[in-house]
């Protein structure tokens, strides 16, 4: 089969699936709890349900809340929502396009999760006796982290600063980080600028150390592979086809096989989301097309 026969490859008009990006996801699901919480807001206190409390130490059962707090917004000011979307947009765009999208949104999710984590230990040590009445919403903590991601790849990209001022992408940074480290120190108030902190933590190490989130996801393959027999080169010598040996053309077929699984996932979730091994197998099936060729 060649290149040209394999869906990926295909000049034909990508669906609509493959054009909804992970940002939009995010963006979609954020309103979506936005205008239910507000619709129904006499029924049933949605945020109230969904918000990281600071005593969740204490009930276990709701870890669930590390991850439902990111996606939930003051009803009553729209601005936080809106703010928080717009930076997701701008600067999630590009990040993701870096990334891939199944790379972008497992990124996401875990800096909602640090963010919350790090909170959590804040009032756990700063405000103990008040933690059963605090509570954290809203997505800024993650928008932190992809802002420090977007700002390591693109530190000298302008951006407007309160939709006015020109300044590079990377003194915006600097400004927010100062910004809550001050928060931070005097106590924060109405702004959880622990979260921010922890969020462009994860984020910049994440550019910097060059992570990759799916490497988790890959541990069962990655187990299977360690299993796989050795082949030794006179495993495919004339006479030699035991019950366990394989011929050149079956290690050719798999190699293919494989070739083609991680070209999928290329076009589904972009090059950086490729593990060291797929990245091998690619070197490797380059390395036998030049030794057919050189034939």
């Amino acid at each position: 089969m060649g290149f040209a026969d394999r869906g990926y490859y295909r000049s034909e008009s990508p669906s609509f699936m493959e054009e909804w990006t992970g940002v939009l996801t995010i963006i979609v699901a954020n309103v979506a709890v936005w205008v239910a919480n507000l619709l129904g807001a006499n029924e049933f206190d949605l945020s109230r349900f969904l918000a990281l409390k600071g005593d969740l130490p204490n009930h276990l059962l709701k870890a669930w809340e590390l991850v439902s707090y990111g996606f939930v917004h003051d009803s009553q000011n729209p601005w936080h929502l809106v703010f928080n979307m717009l930076a997701l947009w701008f600067f999630g765009r590009e990040v993701e396009a870096i990334m891939g999208r199944a790379e972008f949104l497992r990124f996401y999710f875990t800096a909602i999760v640090i963010a919350g984590l790090a909170w959590l230990v804040s009032v756990q040590i700063g405000s103990p006796l008040f933690a059963p009445r605090m509570s954290l919403v809203g997505a800024s903590g993650a928008v932190m982290a992809v802002l420090a991601v977007f700002i390591w790849y693109f530190p000298r990209q302008t951006v407007l600063l309160w939709g006015v001022l020109p300044v590079p992408a990377w003194a915006l940074g600097v400004l927010y980080f100062v910004s809550d480290l001050q928060g931070a120190a005097s106590g924060g108030g109405q702004v959880a600028n622990v979260a921010h902190l922890a969020g462009a933590i994860f984020g910049g190490l994440y550019a910097w150390q060059g992570w990759n989130l799916g490497l988790f996801t890959d541990l069962r393959e990655r187990f299977r592979r360690s299993r796989m027999r050795v082949v030794r080169p006179d495993d495919d010598e004339p006479g030699r086809r035991g019950p366990d040996a394989r011929s050149q053309s079956a290690l050719d077929a798999e190699l293919q096989e494989a070739v083609d699984r991680i070209l999928e996932k290329i076009s589904r979730s972009g090059e950086g989301s490729l593990t060291n091994d797929e990245r091998d197998t690619l070197t490797r099936a380059s390395r036998r097309l030049k030794e057919r060729s050189g034939r």
